[in-house]
C-alpha cells in the first residue's frame, strides 16, 4: 500500500523563532548574518517573520554561518517550564544499597553551571531581573512550599519537585510556607 501524501512541512514559526534566537545570540544583523549565509537579505527577513519556503541548503547555511547545529534551527520548541514532581522522572537503583537516583536534568556541552541552597520566607516575593542570555534556572525543593517561573508561567512546589525555566526573562520566587528551602542551580551557556 503505497501512501502518495507528501511529508509534512516544518513548522515556520519553529524556523522563525529559531533563527531569531540564534542571530540576537550571535549579536548578528539581519545584513551580517545574511551576507555569512550567502543568502538574500529579504530571503532571511521573510525566514524570520514565518514566511518563505526555506529549503535545506538555506537552512544549512544559516546553521553554519551562525555557528549552531542544523538541528538548532528546524528542532520543535522546548516547553518554556518543564516541572518533575516528587517521586517522578527516569529512576536508576543501586544493586547494594537504598539509593536511588533521578535524573533531572543532563548538563549540556559547554555550560557552566552555579548552585545555591535557599531559604525563603512567606511575605514579597523575589523578583529577578533576567540574567544573560542563555541562562536556564533548575529548582528543586526541599522544604515548604515554593511558587517560582517567568512572569506569567509561576508554577507551585512542594517538597521534592523540579522545575527548570529561562532564567534570562524576569522571573520571581515566592515562599508559600514557614522554613521554605531549595537547592537552584544556575546554567550558563
Amino acid at each position: 500500500m503505497s501512501d502518495s501524501t507528501p511529508p509534512s512541512r516544518l513548522p515556520l514559526d519553529w524556523i522563525a523563532a529559531s533563527l531569531r534566537r540564534e542571530r540576537t545570540r550571535a549579536g548578528l544583523s539581519l545584513s551580517e548574518l545574511a551576507k555569512r549565509a550567502g543568502i538574500a537579505k529579504s530571503t532571511l527577513s521573510q525566514l524570520e517573520a514565518g514566511s518563505g519556503n526555506p529549503g535545506v541548503e538555506t537552512l544549512w547555511a544559516l546553521a553554519v554561518a551562525l555557528g549552531v547545529p542544523f538541528s538548532a534551527l528546524v528542532e520543535p520548541p522546548a516547553p518554556s517550564v518543564h516541572v518533575i514532581r516528587a517521586g517522578q522522572g527516569p529512576t536508576v537503583g543501586s544493586e547494594r544499597a537504598d539509593y536511588v537516583a533521578t535524573l533531572l536534568s543532563a548538563s549540556p556541552p559547554g555550560a557552566r553551571r552555579d548552585i545555591y541552597h535557599l531559604r525563603a520566607e512567606p511575605g514579597a516575593a523575589r523578583e529577578s531581573e533576567p540574567h544573560i542570555p542563555g541562562t536556564v534556572e533548575h529548582l528543586i525543593v526541599s522544604t515548604g512550599k515554593v511558587k517560582a517561573g517567568p512572569r506569567g508561567e509561576e508554577a507551585e512546589l512542594e517538597p521534592g519537585d523540579y522545575m527548570t525555566y529561562r532564567g534570562d526573562v524576569p522571573h520571581s520566587y515566592a515562599a508559600l510556607a514557614p522554613g521554605t528551602t531549595f537547592v537552584l542551580v544556575m546554567q550558563h551557556v
